[in-house]
């Protein structure tokens, strides 16, 4: 059985910064792409940032470019989403989602598994 558990949301004044990590256990995610996306209130879930396990390859939404880095842990089956210069339209559930075809692809539908989810909450 394959898990995602994220971590690390929380409420953060605008300018500020979160550091949320995500988990990966059940397998070896060796060749697995791993992606961050959010979801706010009456919105769609959106892409955010994206990892290819071996390489290292970053991809990023045009919206956080600049403000977030996406990076992973090998070792640990872990990957993290350092995000700075928060602003209020940062607020969303932040799910991590694990890529088998390793492409690291802006697409939810491309993912296989997904967290539960972690609540980030930017204030103004």
């Amino acid at each position: 059985q394959v898990q995602l558990v994220e971590s690390g949301g929380g409420l953060v004044q605008a300018g500020g910064s979160l550091r949320l990590s995500c988990a990966a256990s059940g397998r070896t995610f060796s060749n697995y792409a791993m992606g961050w996306f959010r979801q706010a209130p009456g919105k769609e879930r959106e892409f955010v940032a994206a990892i290819t396990w071996i390489v290292g390859s970053t991809y990023y939404a045009d919206s956080v470019k600049g403000r977030f880095t996406i990076s992973r842990d090998n070792a640990k089956n872990t990957v993290y989403l350092q995000m700075n210069s928060l602003k209020p339209e940062d607020t969303a559930v932040y799910y991590c989602a694990a890529d088998a075809h390793g492409l690291g692809s802006s697409r939810s539908r491309e993912y296989d598994y997904w967290g539960q989810g972690t609540q980030v909450t930017v204030s103004s």
